[in-house]
């Protein structure tokens, strides 16, 4: 039960993290396209692409339409989180990738314990949390 409440609060917090950078990229493009060029990164091109990406990323974990997908949606998150926090701190701005820190922490959860949460299993999350179905007593 433990991991089940890890799974869904830990995937709801990363999903309103990623939900709101994507209101705040959209609302004030002018700030963040100050913040990406800060980093050297080409803003013009990539702040349309980060909107979709931050809203398609979060659905296809909740949505789990296909396990692949949801999997490739949690490496996507991984890189961008990974990427975004290295940057601030190459630039001298460690403050900067708190947030990134804190998602990340909120991703390992989610990933490690959607098995537990989920009816069709990862095959690539840890083995450690069962699947829901065989916790309720179902069978094939």
């Amino acid at each position: 039960m433990a991991a089940i409440c890890t799974y869904w609060i830990s995937t709801g917090l990363l999903v309103l993290l990623y939900l709101a950078s994507a209101f705040l990229y959209a609302t004030k493009k002018d700030w963040v396209r100050s913040v990406l060029v800060e980093l050297s990164y080409p803003a013009p091109y990539l702040l349309p692409f980060m909107i979709v990406v931050k809203i398609a990323g979060p659905v296809a974990i909740l949505s789990r339409v296909s396990v692949a997908l949801s999997d490739l949606a949690y490496a996507g998150i991984f890189y961008h989180l990974l990427l975004s926090g290295m940057a601030h701190l190459g630039v001298g701005k460690p403050k900067g990738a708190m947030p990134a820190a804190v998602a990340l922490v909120l991703l390992t959860a989610s990933f490690a314990t959607q098995n537990a949460a989920r009816d069709i299993p990862s095959p690539y999350a840890p083995a450690f949390a069962a699947p829901l179905s065989t916790l309720i007593g179902r069978t094939s």
